[in-house]
């Protein structure tokens, strides 16, 4: 069989690209039973930081930036929302070691000493 060449017209060609959509048309959508329960325990916004990092064991670092801080003082519960990043410690140097403490230093320290001497 012989192959035939087809000629693309560009302009439609862009149109049809620029229609594709990747993933639904429903945006960041919150989990009803998560709001459910914030309702339950009296939730209020408690302020609007700029950022929280939670650091963790493995030397990383769970990094929010603009995030909402929610709070129940009568349960002992916060909630923290917004778009979540998980990054090396090193990524986020200098800006968190006034952060930092005593066991993220430790681990900073090891982890300096681990890295190759240039």
């Amino acid at each position: 069989p012989q192959m035939k060449e087809t000629i693309m017209n560009q302009e439609k060609l862009a149109k049809l690209q620029a229609q594709v959509r990747i993933g639904g048309k429903v945006g960041i959508v919150s989990h009803p039973c998560l709001q459910d329960c914030v309702s339950c325990f009296g939730f209020v916004f408690f302020f609007f930081p700029l950022q929280v990092n939670m650091f963790m064991n493995q030397g990383t670092v769970i990094h929010f930036n603009n995030p909402k801080v929610q709070a129940s003082l009568a349960a002992n519960t916060f909630t923290i929302t917004g778009h979540a990043e998980t990054k090396q410690l090193t990524e986020m140097l200098p800006s968190i070691l006034n952060q930092l403490g005593a066991d993220s230093l430790t681990s900073l320290r090891r982890l300096a000493e681990a890295l190759p001497k240039q």
